[in-house]
């Protein structure tokens, strides 16, 4: 760890991070009210009535906690029905210059509510798989539209804390139309002229056949003349046989347009199979940088826009002051192990100051992975710029336990601030009972029903995680799905439940949820965990946002519990961490953790 330029790297990314954070929050605020102005309005503002119009909106009616959900989960399936039919047919379907066939119908369901979600979560390879078509209609306008969906719960629920004696928390149709339109096609237009000029592909070209400059020759699995796979005598294991190689397919498409806003709106899902590490996906460094930057931008800018809005900027910047010192640990935590490298290799001849390099690409090296990996993980964007799964056992415990605080520390775009608002609940309520006296949150009571909403939502996270995971770790198609035994396999079962459930999507890459066999247990599980994850937990929080915009405020005393300042930031800390270390750390242990012991010992999996 003793690299200076690291060290200049993470100063500079924390620099442009809090020099964004004011400036991108003051401009949610008026964007996240129905009647704010904002300078794209002589452009935008057309389209906006136009859409109201056309669609029936009327942005000024106001809807309860409940009509709020119910809008939000019916736009969510008829997205999710719209995808899956895509995905389907997409054989029928233009712009699709290699004649890829439709998906099979668990991996459509799998991938439709992965993007519908904002998981994005990916059991096949982008660029063998999905049409252009399907990459732009099906994935990427799902990766706008779950966004928004992220960004309006988080402005519901803020509203629900700042209002008093009301029965209203916004427009859900109001939210997702001005979101879209005046936060995230302007800012991924952007972005996505910064990703060509670093080298990212935008076309509708074919893919490029190039000749090798010296063939090579591979293993493949010996087909019968109907195309299936010869087995050999024990019926199980395919009989291979030697195919020579001369050429190469070069992925071409829309690839920008995609890219900005899969980064932009924590969606994570990549154009190609090998995501952000390949080459056209993040050309360069300076890519690297601002693709970190972007996943971290919105969910920071909320945490500004909460402050403003409930009226205590100290109290947003108390809240953002907690994210960022669990994402400086997560960084250092990480990046020492992996600078640390392995003792095995080490005793194999690599150097000790060479760190573990497998899995990463050279051009980032090891701080930057280790950044990359946490900023995904803390937010749930899921993009990887290097293979998790090759992580040592603890840089690897790393972005499984963000991903298992709830996604908190920054978050995916809204999910992060109303994740981490059922924290700040849960904390001063703890406080209430250690000082004697009723909980008050920014002048509101805390009282039972709260209570039992912030609890239903954190159940929901851990019983899922851990009850899917337990399944699967058990039943003989789990355990097909494994590259690798012991602890180690393990991981890879509870990292795929707790990033599908926290909405993130990256993976440790030893597992293989879409077998060749057609297998659909893993793609259905998942599925469900991704919709168990996102609308089991976003009801609730819903409902606590009615619940608290109907209570009247109460002045402060001498007894009250500020929400702002280092005792409070250290009690938010002390919450997020000791729910999920009671929650996980059995697991962990039995994972990553005894990995860890046996690596030292000599042992790998």
């Amino acid at each position: 760890m003793n690299n200076p330029n690291a060290w200049f790297q993470f100063a500079l990314f924390a620099a442009a991070l809090l020099l964004i954070t004011k400036p991108l929050g003051l401009y949610l605020v008026k964007v996240l009210d129905v009647h704010g102005r904002t300078w794209l309005d002589k452009v935008v503002k057309p389209f906006e009535r136009i859409t109201y119009r056309v669609c029936g909106i009327k942005p000024d009616q106001e809807q309860g906690w409940i009509g709020y959900a119910r809008s939000m989960l019916a736009f969510s399936m008829v997205g999710m029905l719209w995808t899956y039919f895509i995905l389907r047919f997409q054989d029928h379907l233009p712009l699709n210059p290699q004649g890829l066939p439709g998906l099979a119908p668990h991996l459509a369901f799998n991938t439709a509510a992965s993007f519908t979600t904002n998981t994005n979560w990916q059991s096949y390879t982008g660029e063998s798989t999905m049409s252009y078509f399907s990459q732009m209609v099906a994935l990427a306008i799902h990766n706008f539209t779950s966004a928004a969906c992220g960004i309006a719960i988080a402005a519901a629920l803020v509203r629900g804390i700042a209002r008093q004696s009301a029965k209203t928390i916004g427009n859900f149709w109001a939210d997702l139309v001005r979101v879209t339109y005046y936060l995230l096609v302007p800012i991924c237009i952007v972005l996505s002229l910064f990703l060509v000029s670093q080298g990212m592909i935008q076309n509708f070209k074919p893919y490029t056949v190039a000749k090798t400059y010296e063939p090579y020759t591979i293993q493949v699995p010996k087909t019968d003349a109907a195309g299936k796979p010869v087995m050999a005598a024990d019926g199980k294991t395919p009989v291979m046989v030697d195919q020579s190689v001369d050429t190469q397919t070069i992925v071409q498409g829309p690839m920008a347009s995609q890219m900005s806003i899969k980064m932009l709106g924590t969606n994570g899902g990549g154009y190609t199979n090998a995501n952000a590490a390949h080459p056209f996906e993040n050309p360069t460094p300076l890519s690297n940088f601002f693709q970190m930057l972007a996943i971290f931008a919105i969910p920071s800018a909320l945490t500004y826009y909460l402050g403003r809005m409930v009226k205590n900027q100290r109290h947003g910047w108390a809240v953002w002051g907690a994210m960022f010192a669990m994402f400086v640990a997560g960084v250092l935590v990480c990046w020492h192990f992996e600078a640390a490298g392995n003792p095995i290799h080490q005793k194999l001849g690599v150097a000790a100051a060479d760190g573990n390099m497998e899995g990463k690409e050279t051009r980032f090296g090891i701080f930057s992975t280790a950044l990359f990996a946490t900023v995904t993980t803390d937010a749930s964007c899921g993009a990887v710029n290097a293979m998790h799964d090759s992580f040592t056992p603890i840089g690897g415990m790393v972005p499984l336990f963000n991903i298992e605080t709830g996604e908190v520390i920054f978050g995916g775009v809204g999910a992060g601030l109303y994740g981490m608002l059922i924290f700040v609940v849960l904390a001063v309520f703890i406080a209430g009972l250690m000082v004697g006296r009723t909980p008050e949150y920014l002048g509101k009571k805390i009282e039972a029903y709260d209570v039992k909403l912030v609890m239903l939502v954190l159940m929901v996270l851990s019983a899922t995680i851990l009850g899917f995971t337990a399944w699967a770790s058990v039943s003989d198609w789990g355990q097909a799905g494994l590259n690798n035994a012991g602890p180690h396999g393990f991981s890879e079962i509870l990292y795929a439940y707790s990033s599908s459930v926290g909405n993130n999507g990256s993976a440790f890459a030893g597992l293989t949820a879409a077998p060749a066999d057609g297998n659909p247990h893993w793609d259905t599980t998942l599925g469900l965990a991704m919709l168990f994850g996102r609308f089991l937990m976003i009801v609730p929080i819903l409902a606590l946002a009615g619940n608290l915009a109907s209570k009247k405020l109460i002045p402060a005393s001498a007894g009250t519990f500020k929400t702002e300042g280092p005792t409070f930031v250290l009690l938010l800390i002390g919450t997020v961490l000791l729910v999920g270390a009671l929650t996980f750390l059995p697991a962990l242990a039995i994972g990553p953790i005894v990995e860890h012991y046996l690596m030292g010992a000599g042992t790998l999996f």
